[in-house]
Formats: C-alpha cells, sequence, structure tokens
C-alpha cells in the first residue's frame, strides 16, 4: 500500500465527502484534497459547465487524470467526485487503500441537496435519477471501501468519527 493518501472518501453528491473530508484532515494533521476543486481549478470552469459543453464522457476523462494524480502526490485524505468509481482503471488504483464509502439513503440527499438543478446528472426527476445513480453505483462504491460509514442522521463530527473509528486511525 502507497503511503499516499491517508484515507480516501467517496460516495454519491451532498453526502458530505468534503465537510467530513476537511475534519478527517484536521483531526488526522493531515492535508485535505477534493479532486472536483482540481477539475475546476485545472479547468477554469464548473463541473456543471464541463458536462453542458462537453458531454459526461469528456468529464469522466478529465476526472479519471485528476484521480490518479491525486492519488500519486496527495498524502493527506482525499475526496473523489461521486461519479469518479464508474472508471475501472479508478476503482483498480483504490485496491488495498483505505477507502470510505460515506453512505445515504435518498431522503437525506433531498434534505441535503435539495436535489437542485446545479447537479447536471439530476436536472431532470431528481429523486428518481438520484436512486437510479445508487442502483447503478452503491456497489462500486461497495467494492473499493474497506468501510462503510452510514451519514443519515448524524452530525458531521459524528461521521468523522465513525470514520476513525472504522478504519482504526488514530489521531494527530
Amino acid at each position: 500500500m502507497s503511503s499516499a493518501p491517508v484515507v480516501v472518501l467517496v460516495g454519491p453528491m451532498g453526502v458530505g465527502k468534503s465537510t467530513v473530508g476537511q475534519l478527517l484532515a484536521e483531526r488526522l494533521g493531515v492535508g485535505y484534497r477534493d479532486t472536483d476543486e482540481d477539475i475546476v481549478a485545472a479547468e477554469d470552469r464548473a463541473i456543471a459547465d464541463i458536462f453542458v459543453a462537453e458531454g459526461e464522457a469528456v468529464f469522466r476523462e478529465i476526472e479519471k487524470r485528476a484521480v490518479q494524480v491525486a492519488l500519486a502526490e496527495h498524502e493527506g485524505v482525499l475526496a473523489l467526485g461521486g461519479g469518479a468509481i464508474l472508471d475501472a482503471d479508478t476503482r483498480a488504483l483504490l485496491a488495498g487503500r483505505r477507502v470510505v464509502y460515506l453512505s445515504m439513503d435518498v431522503e437525506e440527499a433531498v434534505k441535503r441537496t435539495g436535489l437542485n438543478a446545479a447537479r447536471p446528472l439530476l436536472a431532470i426527476n431528481p429523486r428518481r435519477q438520484w436512486r437510479e445513480l445508487m442502483d447503478a453505483r452503491r456497489h462500486l462504491y461497495e467494492e473499493v471501501a474497506s468501510a462503510v460509514v452510514a451519514t443519515d442522521g448524524r452530525t458531521p463530527e459524528e461521521v468523522t468519527q465513525a470514520a476513525l473509528d472504522a478504519l482504526e486511525l488514530k489521531e494527530a
């Protein structure tokens, strides 16, 4: 297992990967990185704009490269975009790493994100589309995960503690 990163977070949009990732990094005394932020910085535009202008296939290629670079470079806590696990090469790169799948049910997703239109994959009938996305992705999240932490009804601090406990990691 490589030293980088110490923890990788995966899960659907709106599950709290960024919030929990920052808390985990703080508690472990390491840096935090988010591949979605890397993509926005590198492309100088919002992810939704990439989807609209270039389509999902182009975005997924950009995302795949961003994840490869971050996995090679970053030694702290790394959060991946919700769909990053769709790529078989990415899933292979996650094998043997500490990966936490943050899970939630559709009702929690509605509460957290409002399933708003800023999410390009949820623009039409968001509740149904979210369920369909999760039906397609859940097994992939579970495949790469070394731990699954449910976020429903929990504060970010409670989720962070559950992740630390699940991975048996000690705080800095």
